[in-house]
Order: structure tokens, then C-alpha cells, then sequence
């Protein structure tokens, strides 16, 4: 929560700076971690409003958000048997011996039982170090497997008509001399730059806080909510991001107002959607990753468009 009021005060300050911006309907996306962040800086942000209206926040669109550990996490084994990445034997033990977020607990508090490693060791062998987690249908670069073949799980790439070796060019690029002095970027803390580094510290574990409680107070309070899922997702999968919106409405005792339907990019499906009480939805991306925009560009911004102007998403091809 201190990360999020130093958010929090960055927005004010930046209002501040440019006061041409204040008043203005403010609409806050993220996604993966972002189900942590955004929520609590919405959150905040609420909160500051009782004593100081400046900020005319209006909604928040979470892409492949991380609200609900347990639930989000575990929801991994029964994506990957769907997708026949792993096999039914090895589905029953991901499911009942060692679950995934048994597994990711015990492995960053650095306690891992042998019996856990054992699960997760057929699970990694089956699902290969070659499919990309983060969109299982799509190449990889094998160049970042083979170096990345220690990590827990491979950074994102993309494919289909963007090179899916894109993050090694990147890293490669923003590493030159020259490409830093144009930038204005000094390296400190470290020798070269990178996707991740150990100069930001995680507190990994805090991905066991819930946040799905947080997006209930902020949909109670009249901000709108979109959860959007890239269906081709295993680390966040579409079907925890889907329970918990369908158990949140209940709760909320939010009525369906969309039933869920096909939408429309241009002339082919775009995903699917379902929408509660005009105020909670939830979207697929059909055929995109962990990061949606990446590999479904022009479904992404068909499905944003749609919800900052407040309208569904196409019904019918155009």
C-alpha cells in the first residue's frame, strides 16, 4: 500500500505540474501485477477525493490481472490439461499432490518440499521449456529459451507477424553506448540493462494478498471495471480471471445485463464478453498472450475503445 501512495502522490504532483489535466475523466489500465497496483492506487485515490476532489477517476481496465492467488494460480493446471500440455495423470497430481500456488508459495519463502519439486518437475517436462507459457500457441525465440532456461517461467514473446525474437533485439538495442546517450539513461546498479533487475526489490509473497475485495469497493463506489483476459494465457489463465468476476458480481448482487456473447473485431470474432449491471465486465482477447496488445493489436484496441467511450463491445461484424 506505500507503493501505491507514492503512486498516488505522483499523480497529484503531475496535476500539479500540468493543471490544463485536472477535471479531466481519468481511466487507469494495467496487467499481470497490475491487479495488485492499480487496484490499491484506485483505491487511494478514492480515498484522497473525501478530502481533496482532484482526481475525476472514471474506471479501471486489468488485463490478465493477478486479484485472486489461489484462485488465479491454481487455475493453471486445468488450462494446461484443456490445452493438452500435460497429461491426465500429471493433471490429477497438479491438482490434488502439489497444487501451482502451494508450489510458488513455498518456493519463494524458500522452503520447497521434495514433493513439490517432484510435481513441478513432471509438470515442466511435459508443458517443455519450448512453449511459450505466456501464449502457448505461439513460437518462441530460441535463443531467450536457451538462456532463460533457469527462470521459473520464460519472459513474454510474440509471434505470428511480430518477430518473436522482438525482446532480444530491445535488449540488445537499449544496451548500445550510443542508443543510451541519446536517451539520457545512466546505469546504476547494474552493469547492463535488462527486462528485470534486482534493483527494484519484490516482496515476491505479496502475491497471496487478495485484491478482488479491493475491485468490489471500487465497483460499489461507481467506478467501472473491466477484466480482460488474452485467452491463450497459461500464467494468468481466462478461467480464474472468469470466476472471479462471475463470484464478485454475485456478491455484489449484480445482475447480468450482458449475457455472455461473441464481440467483434472488424469481420472475425473478437473474443467474449459478459457484462453485470452496466458497471463489472469481463472480456476474452481471442488469440492473445499474456500481454494482449502485443499479438492482438487491433482486438485490443477495439475492446479499450469500447470502454472508455461506455459502450459493448461489437455484436455484430462490421
Amino acid at each position: 500500500m506505500n507503493k501505491a501512495m507514492d503512486n498516488m502522490v505522483f499523480m497529484q504532483r503531475w496535476l500539479e505540474k500540468f493543471p490544463q489535466y485536472k477535471g479531466r475523466e481519468l481511466y487507469i489500465s494495467g496487467e499481470s501485477y497490475a491487479g495488485h497496483y492499480i487496484p490499491q492506487l484506485a483505491e487511494v485515490m478514492v480515498e484522497f477525493n473525501k478530502k481533496d476532489n482532484i482526481f475525476n477517476l472514471k474506471g479501471l481496465a486489468l488485463g490478465n490481472p493477478v486479484l485472486h492467488f489461489t484462485t488465479d494460480f491454481n487455475s493453471r493446471a486445468e488450462y494446461f490439461w484443456s490445452h493438452g500440455l500435460i497429461s491426465d495423470s500429471t493433471y490429477r497430481i497438479f491438482t490434488s499432490v502439489c497444487n501451482y500456488s502451494r508450489y510458488v508459495s513455498e518456493y519463494y519463502g524458500g522452503a520447497l518440499s521434495p514433493l513439490c519439486a517432484r510435481v513441478m518437475n513432471q509438470v515442466t517436462r511435459e508443458t517443455s521449456q519450448f512453449v511459450d507459457k505466456y501464449d502457448v500457441t505461439l513460437d518462441v525465440c530460441l535463443s531467450s529459451v536457451l538462456s532463460q532456461s533457469m527462470i521459473l517461467s520464460p519472459h513474454k514473446r510474440v509471434g505470428h507477424r511480430i518477430d518473436v525474437c522482438v525482446e532480444d533485439e530491445t535488449v540488445n538495442y537499449l544496451n548500445r553506448k550510443d542508443v543510451q546517450e541519446a536517451l539520457h539513461a545512466k546505469l546504476i546498479g547494474v552493469k547492463k540493462w535488462a527486462v528485470c533487475s534486482s534493483v527494484l526489490e519484490y516482496e515476491l509473497l505479496n502475491l497471496q494478498i487478495p485484491t478482488i475485495n479491493i475491485v468490489g469497493s471500487l465497483v460499489n463506489s461507481g467506478i467501472r471495471v473491466l477484466v480482460y483476459s488474452g485467452d491463450q494465457d497459461s500464467v494468468i489463465p481466462l478461467t480464474g480471471s472468469r470466476t472471479l468476476v462471475q463470484n464478485l458480481a454475485r456478491d455484489l448482487g449484480l445482475k447480468t445485463s450482458i449475457p455472455y456473447r461473441v464481440w467483434f473485431e472488424g469481420k472475425q470474432v473478437g473474443g467474449w464478453t459478459q457484462v453485470y449491471g452496466n458497471k463489472l465486465s469481463f472480456a476474452t482477447i481471442r488469440g492473445a498472450s499474456h500481454e494482449a496488445p502485443f499479438s492482438q493489436p487491433e482486438r485490443s484496441l477495439v475492446l479499450i475503445r469500447a470502454f472508455l467511450q461506455g459502450r459493448p463491445l461489437p455484436e455484430t461484424f462490421s
